[in-house]
Parts: C-alpha cells; sequence; structure tokens
C-alpha cells in the first residue's frame, strides 16, 4: 500500500526536520517547501494528501496559500500552524477551509492525532465547506482574547459554525462574566448574514408576558395597553441571529412556545392568526447546567436537544491565567482613551496579584478592576494601591520588593519590568514543573523567546522539577 504524503510548508527548517522526522516514523512520506511560493507550486503538481502550512512566511503567507487552494478547488485537507494564534487568525483560517488550526511550540502528540484525524477526514472523503472570504472585522473592544488552548477551541468552534445554515441553533455555556455575548456576536459578525441584525434579550431579566410580547409581537388590542401593532424580536432579526441570553431562567409555558418556533421555523404575534417564518439563527446562553435543570423538571428536554446543536463552552478566568496580561493591556488601553487617561502599564506587583487572584466574576470582573484602576492612577502606572480590597487579599498574592535603583523614570521601568520578567519565568515554569515547552505555551510566546528569558536571569528548569500542581 503506498505510503500516504504530507506536505510541510514553513521557512523554518527546524521545523520542517521535526516534522519529517515525526511522520516518517508514522510511516508517512515527507515532502517539504521553505516558503508559501514553493507550497503552493509543490501542492498544484504533488498531490499531498494532507498539508502542515505555517501561517506567518515571506512573499506568500499561509492565509494567501490557503486563499489560493480554495480558489483553484484543490482539494486536500490543511493544517495551519502559527506562533501567534489569535481569535481573527483561528476564525479566518478555518473559514478559508483550514482542517485545523495548532499554534507553535507544536506538541508531538497533538501533531500525530490532527494528522490522524485528517487522513481518516480525506480516506472518508468528507469535503472541507470552505467559507466565504469575507470578513467582517469587529472592532478589538468586541472581540475575545486569548491564546489558551481552550480559548483556541472556542475560536475554531465560533469558525465552523458559520459554515452553517441559518437553520443550525447554538448554545453557549459558561459562568457568568466570560465573554457568552461575545462568542455570540463574533458567530453573527463572521456569518454570511453579518450584515442582517443582531437582536438580543435577556430571557431571565423580565416578567413573562413581558417577555413573550417582546419576543412574538402582538397585534393592536391583543391585551390592554397594545394600543398599536408591535413587531416582536423573532420578526426584527430578520435573516440574521437571535440572541437569547440566560435561557435557562425562561418559564416552561415560554420553553414550549419557543420549542415550537425551533421545530415549525414560523409563529404568529400575540392576538394575530397570521404564520410569520423565522429565518435567524438561535443562539442561546447560559451560565446554568441545564442537564441538571433538566432533572430537576425546571427545563425542557427537548428543547435543550433543539438549541444544542452546536456546543460551545467558554472556560472561566483561573483556567486559563496566562491570558490575563494580554487581556490588561486590552483593556488598560480600552479605559486609558474612554477617561483620557495616559497609563503606559502596571506595575509588577500588581501583575502578580492579578494573576493570583481567582475571579469568581470572570473576564467581566477583571475589566471592571482595570477600569476602577485607569480612574484612581495618580501617574503613568498602575500601583496596588488602586486595586479593590477582595483582588489585594486574594489568597495572601505576594508583592515583588524591587529597589528602584536609578532617579529617571526610564531606568525605574527597566527595574520593574525586569523584577517581573524574572518572577513570571520562575512562577510559570514551577506551574508546569519545569516543563519549558508548556511553559512558553502558557505563556503565549515561542519555546526560543522563553529560553532566551531564561537565560537572561540565570533560570534554571530542573530547579523546579516536579513542581507542577504544588501550593
Amino acid at each position: 500500500m503506498k505510503a500516504e504524503k504530507i506536505l510541510v510548508v514553513d521557512d523554518d527548517a527546524a521545523i520542517v526536520f521535526a516534522l519529517r522526522r515525526t511522520f516518517e516514523k508514522e510511516g508517512y512520506a515527507v515532502v517539504s517547501a521553505p516558503d508559501g511560493v514553493a507550497g503552493l507550486e509543490a501542492l498544484r503538481s504533488g498531490s499531498p494528501d494532507l498539508v502542515f502550512l505555517d501561517l506567518t512566511m515571506p512573499e506568500l503567507d499561509g492565509i494567501s496559500v490557503l486563499t489560493k487552494v480554495r480558489e483553484e478547488q484543490i482539494d486536500v485537507p490543511v493544517v495551519i500552524m502559527t506562533g501567534f494564534g489569535t481569535m481573527q487568525k483561528a476564525i479566518q483560517a478555518v473559514q478559508l477551509g483550514a482542517y485545523d488550526y495548532i499554534t507553535k511550540p507544536l506538541d508531538v502528540d497533538q501533531i500525530r492525532s490532527v494528522a490522524r484525524r485528517a487522513l481518516e477526514f480525506r480516506r472518508l472523503q468528507e469535503e472541507v465547506r470552505g467559507l466565504r472570504t469575507r470578513l467582517l472585522e469587529p472592532s478589538s473592544e468586541d472581540s475575545l482574547i486569548g491564546n489558551d488552548l481552550k480559548i483556541q477551541e472556542v475560536y475554531k468552534a465560533i469558525g465552523a459554525v458559520t459554515t452553517t445554515p441559518n437553520e443550525t441553533a447554538v448554545l453557549i455555556t459558561g459562568e457568568s462574566g466570560t465573554g457568552k455575548e461575545l462568542v455570540a456576536r463574533a458567530i453573527h459578525a463572521h456569518s454570511p448574514a453579518g450584515n442582517e441584525p443582531f437582536v438580543g434579550i435577556n430571557c431571565a431579566a423580565l416578567p413573562a408576558n413581558l417577555l413573550e410580547s417582546e419576543l412574538f409581537g402582538h397585534e393592536r388590542g391583543a391585551f390592554t395597553g397594545a394600543i398599536d401593532r408591535k413587531p416582536g424580536r423573532f420578526e426584527m432579526a430578520r435573516g440574521g441571529t437571535i440572541f437569547l441570553d440566560e435561557i435557562g431562567g425562561l418559564v416552561p409555558e415560554l420553553q414550549q412556545k419557543l420549542l415550537r418556533v425551533l421545530q415549525e421555523r414560523e409563529f404568529a404575534r400575540l392576538g394575530g392568526n397570521a404564520s410569520i417564518p423565522v429565518r435567524a439563527r438561535f443562539v442561546a446562553a447560559t451560565n446554568k447546567d441545564l442537564e441538571g435543570e433538566i432533572r430537576r423538571g425546571a427545563f425542557r428536554e427537548d428543547l435543550y436537544f433543539r438549541l444544542n446543536v452546536m456546543a460551545i463552552h467558554l472556560p472561566p478566568l483561573r483556567e486559563r491565567r496566562a491570558d490575563i496580561p494580554s487581556l490588561v493591556d486590552h483593556f488598560l488601553s480600552k479605559y486609558s482613551r474612554i477617561l483620557n487617561k495616559r497609563i503606559s502599564g502596571i506595575s509588577p506587583q500588581v501583575m502578580d496579584t492579578l494573576g493570583r487572584y481567582d475571579w469568581p466574576g470572570n473576564v467581566r470582573e477583571l475589566e471592571n478592576v482595570i477600569e476602577r484602576c485607569v480612574i484612581l492612577a495618580r501617574g503613568e502606572v498602575i500601583l496596588p494601591d488602586t486595586l479593590p480590597e477582595q483582588v489585594r487579599q486574594d489568597r495572601g498574592a505576594q508583592a515583588i520588593d524591587v529597589p528602584i535603583t536609578g532617579p529617571r523614570l526610564e531606568e525605574a521601568r527597566r527595574d520593574l519590568l525586569a523584577a517581573f520578567e524574572q518572577k513570571f519565568v520562575a512562577q510559570t515554569l514551577k506551574a508546569t514543573g519545569g516543563n519549558v515547552t508548556e511553559a512558553a505555551r502558557r505563556a503565549g510566546i515561542e519555546r526560543q523567546s522563553f529560553q532566551r528569558l531564561m537565560g537572561k536571569y540565570g533560570i534554571n528548569s530542573e530547579t523546579f522539577r516536579g513542581d507542577a500542581g504544588r501550593g
């Protein structure tokens, strides 16, 4: 039997060598190309069974290559590789038809698993459905932020669900403050119906009778006070997206009526008889355990299955602490602009405290804390005294005691940054038991960059062997 052929396109010779050795041990034939131009030519002429494609290359980057692959209808699964995982790139890669999206530093077990799944995908001749290349760029303030593997899976799911017709419902789960509405808006913005309305409503915020009127609308005279015809949210959404936040708070009577709308894809206004078609996608969100609510008899099982066609779970912030620095930078920039203040950064002690806190309110709580800090800041650097008491006292967060050796601001900033980097590298290595590759992944930087920081501060990973999981 002829060995399946894998094409590796990357301008990093070390990556190409590592992948060649990994795949050849698995029995695959491996060919490589040093850049996007050569990679595209190899795709056109070599008929590979699978492609591992680097995102960032000179002349022709991975997204450009992938775009041409889909334009020319070259039928091959493509796995995108990059050291800079962002929501936008993850969604864009999936929308352009990428089979998967993985971030560097590469994990050997993950690579093998992805290759096996992709080749099985090809052997079964399942078509990778491409998305429109048009992307409606959301503003940075409305974007999900993070590089953790769990949030990367959310990005991939967003890209995947936007390939589906509007009849496919989505259920977003996660604790309060994790960003469920941001996911709903991203699904809407990156879908072919992104120019249509996004209409949201909090199902737990209104009494049942008002909520029903808001959703279905009403005819004139339908009830006391209904002096005019009013369109409901189902009608207002047209062919866009209906976002039902806190769906777990829907009363049983409305659960039954919503189920019928999902099944029949039509409804009637209150007090009316005419059937009105529903063309919008239903995206629901909840912080409740709906399966537990079903067992208690508080939520309909049939409605749950209608909504849970595509499930997306958002992890709490305490499970992706490595994303806290990126989120902090984002919110600092946002509120410095809104409040017209010049904030250049935060002290290492503040970052250390933020990294230790458990964030019961998740990203929303972090945003509120940073807004408060910017309001209270008396200079360009956020200091510990601007933090709320509950954050400062959480689990005895330790300060970084940094002697300021020079009188000039730049010298003081240099000392603070060095102290922060040193402690951040040490803490990340401790959390991973001295695993440099995993520590670099959590830090969101290349392994080589993380090693340079270790060398800069004389940190030896062997010091932390066996430390993972200890308090």
